[in-house]
């Protein structure tokens, strides 16, 4: 595609540029470009689910003698998934400051490198400490696709699809788990594979998906606002001129004049202090926010799924070998929630619907942990009512990432997303099994009730902190919810929304 073809590599210049690139971007109809945009950045989503549900398949065939891995049960779903959780918020954080620092698209070229090479040499493992180690690099990498990926899909499409379009492919992630539950099942099923090599290959098929993923991000340009900003301004005026012929070729007309500019005082780089200082000195209720987004998501799902097996097996004698299948049904639950809802995010606005997918997940997890305490509940009703609770929390789990996206400057959009997603995944992934962990296997009705209250509670408290501080970003566009650093108020050129953006 010409579009997206990468315009040679030049030296940045910096100097006080005026733009339209922000309004070009916004009113561009939706196109084969931007189908592009979203196959190439967020299909790796479905790797990740895959690879997270696969492993926590495989637990138990890696713990058998013929495995090819001595390894124990415990320290796949302990030490290995520390680990990987570890190596995710370490790299969300390293790559996120290079992606504000770089640009978008050489890190989530190489973060997609790291997390597919880390996965083939997990298949290779030998010994744990391989295992392990590459268990690590394989969460470093996809920590980093969080921040990559997230702010270069934000800054590329427009503001009217900005919201269902960053819910649903966030929502993929489920298909992936749907996709590993199901794969497991087959991969591990010993009259097909020897049990040295059904695990093996699992690990390998993603590799093989991601490698394709590889070959269309090849295609998937840079941002021009990012480029707009660190001195690249005629690429980026290049870029943008590229995709409007491309989509007016393709609609047989001409695109409607874009109104508004901005004036920019271009710079080569931000420094990590200036970003701390606007995240958490300007845009201190934001910081909540997105705080209380990423928390309360993060022990509501561990509050469910981390004891997942444990409590179908415990208390409704559900056999091991089973246990896929009830996790394909709520994995799909999880699917549909983004699916369904997400248009209603740029409709009726993201303060109604962040805070009420919170609400109504945490509401409905008290129902349910209520249900489950009076014994109304068996395996199948259960898996019905954490199918409706993550029917409602995945849409408003995925709206996190997105809110922690848009409402911050671009400067810091990729670092402001690295941030949070590290915070949200070391409660959930450290704090979160040390809590439920014994709650969930004790084997005794009122713990497990209580991990659920828990998360309940937590979801509450943050839809109630969107009900008050949640930002109407819907159909906004991103300089006007929140107007980049660089921006030369005050002088021509600079539009009134864009100059005068409100920090709260």
């Amino acid at each position: 595609m010409p579009a997206a073809a990468s315009p040679a590599p030049v030296p940045a210049a910096t100097g006080t540029v005026t733009t339209d690139v922000p309004s070009r971007l916004d009113r561009l109809p939706w196109s084969r470009w931007h189908w592009m945009i979203v196959i190439g950045l967020g299909t790796v989503w479905i790797l990740d689910g895959l690879e997270v549900t696969t492993v926590g398949s495989i637990a138990g065939r890696l713990s058998e003698p013929g495995s090819g891995l001595s390894i124990t049960s415990a320290q796949v779903t302990g030490i290995a998934a520390a680990l990987y959780v570890a190596g995710a918020c370490a790299g969300a954080l390293f790559f996120g400051w290079l992606t504000d620092r770089y640009g978008r698209k050489k890190l989530f070229m190489i973060t997609l490198a790291v997390y597919l090479s880390a996965t083939a040499l997990t298949a290779l493992s030998f010994g744990p400490w391989w295992f392990f180690t590459f268990r690590f690099l394989t969460g470093f990498g996809i920590g980093g696709e969080y921040a990559a990926i997230n702010s270069a899909i934000d800054e590329l499409i427009p503001a009217r699809f900005r919201g269902r379009v960053d819910l649903i492919i966030n929502g993929t992630y489920w298909l992936g788990a749907i996709g590993g539950a199901l794969l497991s099942i087959v991969m591990l099923n010993t009259s097909i594979f020897p049990k040295d090599i059904g695990w093996r290959l699992t690990f390998g098929l993603g590799v093989v998906l991601g490698l394709v993923i590889l070959l269309v991000r090849r295609h998937v340009p840079e941002s021009p606002r990012w480029q707009f900003i660190h001195g690249r301004g005629e690429q980026a005026e290049e870029l943008v001129s590229s995709v409007e012929e491309e989509i007016e070729e393709e609609r047989g007309e001409p695109l409607p004049r874009a109104e508004g500019e901005i004036t920019i005082e271009q710079r080569k780089s931000i420094g990590f202090g200036l970003i701390a200082k606007t995240v958490f000195g300007k845009y201190p209720k934001r910081a909540v926010l997105g705080l209380a987004l990423f928390v309360g998501q993060a022990f509501l799902y561990n509050a469910i799924t981390f004891g997942f097996g444990a409590i179908l097996t415990t208390f409704f004698d559900v056999p091991t070998g089973s246990t896929g299948y009830y996790f394909a049904v709520i994995a799909a639950g999880n699917l549909l929630g983004p699916l369904l809802l997400g248009k209603l995010f740029d409709t009726l606005g993201r303060r109604v619907m962040i805070s009420s997918t919170y609400l109504l997940s945490g509401s409905l997890l008290f129902v349910t942990a209520w249900l489950f305490d009076q014994g109304s509940l068996d395996a199948v009703t259960m898996t019905a009512c954490w199918c409706v609770v993550l029917f409602f929390a995945s849409a408003g789990a995925s709206s996190a990432y997105l809110t922690v996206s848009e409402i911050f400057p671009m400067e810091t959009r990729a670092m402001a997303i690295a941030f949070f997603y590290a915070i949200g995944t070391a409660a959930g992934g450290i704090s979160g099994p040390l809590v439920f962990a014994d709650l969930t296997k004790s084997g005794v009705v009122g713990d497990t009730v209580l991990a659920f209250q828990i998360g309940a509670s937590l979801m509450c408290a943050a839809g109630l902190v969107a009900a008050f501080l949640a930002v109407k970003a819907e159909r906004r566009s991103l300089e006007d919810i929140a107007a980049p650093l660089s921006t030369a108020t005050g002088k021509a050129g600079a539009t009134p929304s864009t100059s005068t953006a409100q920090a709260t």
